[in-house]
């Protein structure tokens, strides 16, 4: 019997490019095995080389004839993200699908090379700023999708703008949920204005729920003992998915035909946490247009990266 939406409804992706951000691992790489087993040619951008080589030959192995590529990739540094994208754009005329994946809960308030927070120039800024460098090889797609993988930590997340380094106000958990509040206000502003110039994309938001994933352990010191209890595997099986369900969200939003600009996925099962990827509702703090008009305008101010969408 069929209890939700699988990669089985997904329809292939024959001929289109997708990039997929911090694809070496956990949900970012079952995102690309995803992809290229729908036909998708899928680039890893990643940060480690030996561990991106690793991801792009578990890919080819489980998925014959898939075509993997590897890109190196920092979102802490723009000039890495310059490089990166000038790099997507020597090798291909346009992309199909923008997955920005990747992320970090540093735990300590650490600098970027910029001298940004860590997460949010990581998690916000660098997705930011990799987004508005290929958006016209995005543009010259037929349909081309940007999809943010967002978190539930978005819901606690707060954004002082008088306090961007957060030089005064740091914790760990607040930098962190920051950083996914503005992802999500990006998100979500990005397909705004794609409408508004009549652009053939659009930008949607997916979010795993409760993933096995080295960002989750982080954020939940509970996990990293219960990880190591196989006693308690019935029970959190209930409430914690691996990473190949994990990343459904993120495929949906990727390939469904029927998903619209501005959406939202994640898991249908209990606090949203496993189960089968549904539409669901962001944050009334992520649907906030006046403050998302703001970080664009904050996100164009510290990359120097102006987004056109024509």
């Amino acid at each position: 019997m069929k209890t939700g939406w699988t990669l089985a409804d997904a329809p292939p992706q024959t001929g289109r490019v997708a990039v997929v951000t911090g694809a070496n691992g956990g949900i970012g790489r079952e995102a690309a095995r995803g992809l290229a087993t729908l036909g998708a040619t899928v680039v890893l951008a990643c940060r480690n080389a030996e561990t991106a080589a690793a991801a792009r030959e578990d890919i080819v192995a489980e998925v014959p004839g898939a075509e993997v590529e590897i890109l190196d990739l920092d979102l802490a540094s723009l000039d890495s993200v310059r490089a990166a994208a000038e790099e997507v754009r020597r090798r291909h005329p346009r992309l199909d699908v923008l997955v920005n994946n990747a992320g970090v809960m540093r735990g300590q308030r650490d600098l970027t090379p910029d001298g940004f927070e860590m997460d949010f120039g990581t998690n916000f800024l660098g997705h930011y700023a990799l987004t508005g460098l290929l958006m016209d090889r995005l543009l010259a797609a037929d349909a081309a999708r940007i999809v943010t993988v967002g978190s539930h930590a978005h819901r606690a997340g707060n954004i002082d703008f008088s306090d961007i380094p957060m030089d005064r106000t740091f914790t760990s958990a607040g930098a962190y949920s920051r950083a996914k509040l503005a992802q999500m206000l990006f998100s979500l502003e990005l397909d705004r204005r794609l409408r508004a110039a009549d652009a053939p994309a659009i930008s949607l938001a997916a979010h795993p729920g409760g993933t096995r994933t080295g960002v989750m352990r982080e954020q939940n010191k509970f996990l990293q003992w219960a990880y190591h209890a196989p006693s308690l595997r019935w029970l959190t099986d209930r409430f914690i998915m691996d990473p190949p369900e994990g990343a459904l969200p993120i495929l949906r939003a990727a390939t469904d035909p029927k998903v619209s600009g501005g959406q939202y996925y994640g898991p249908t099962g209990s606090f949203g946490l496993a189960g089968p990827p549904v539409l669901v509702e962001p944050s009334p703090k992520a649907k906030d247009r006046a403050v998302a008009e703001r970080l664009w305008e904050v996100g164009a101010e510290l990359t120097g990266i102006s987004i056109d969408l024509g």
